[in-house]
């Protein structure tokens, strides 16, 4: 085993002798375009489904990619992201067979994650009907996991960070998808978001 002070290559040799200034311009600063929003299942490999490099994408992971208003690591990175990155897009990213959302809708789960995946549960009980009417399980999950995308878009617009970007302007453009691990495949769920928008002569109270 190699001790924790030695120096790691992986793949950096290869790839400097693609680009020999390749590490010195990473090193220079970042400037992503893109906020990621999204589970941190361990198959998920981003730079291998959406085909971007480092230095590209501004990343908060959590278990079934929940946007949690309480969260300060999540609002930290929102702000950073929007006020001094100035990403131009937030992308919310859930996946099909993601074990939060199945411990959502079996109820097998206890303590700390039972209450992180409460939210998802509520999910299920508002459109509870939908879901059941599905003919499969592995449908239900799905299905479950889209509406979740959704949700938590939706809090997403209910965070100050976003509404005071809404009022100045400056709010990226945000959409919702689905990755297919089983085909490698991302599916845009082409979320209408301006529903969630708070118009700026409402909160002037015009």
């Amino acid at each position: 085993m190699k001790k924790y002070c030695e120096t790691i290559e992986f793949g950096q040799p290869k790839k400097k002798a693609q680009d020999g200034t390749y590490f010195e311009e990473l090193a220079s600063g970042q400037k992503p375009p893109y906020l990621y929003i999204g589970c941190s299942d361990s198959r998920i490999a981003l730079t291998k489904f959406t085909g971007t490099e480092p230095g590209e994408l501004f990343v908060h992971r959590n278990i079934a990619n929940q946007v949690c208003l309480t969260d300060i690591n999540f609002l930290s990175i929102l702000d950073y992201a929007i006020s001094h990155l100035e990403v131009k897009y937030i992308i919310l990213a859930g996946h099909y067979g993601c074990g939060g959302i199945k411990a959502a809708l079996e109820g097998r789960t206890t303590g700390i994650i039972d209450n992180w995946v409460n939210p998802i549960r509520e999910i299920y009980l508002q459109k509870q009907e939908e879901i059941d009417a599905l003919p499969t399980q592995q449908e239900r999950w799905n299905r479950l996991a889209e509406l979740n995308v959704a949700m938590q878009i939706k809090n997403l617009y209910q965070t100050s960070i976003m509404r005071q970007a809404l009022q100045q302007g400056k709010a990226p453009e945000v959409h919702g998808w689905v990755v297919d691990i089983s085909t490698g495949l991302i599916k845009d769920l082409h979320i209408f978001t301006k529903q969630w928008h708070i118009r700026k002569l409402a909160l002037m109270g015009i």
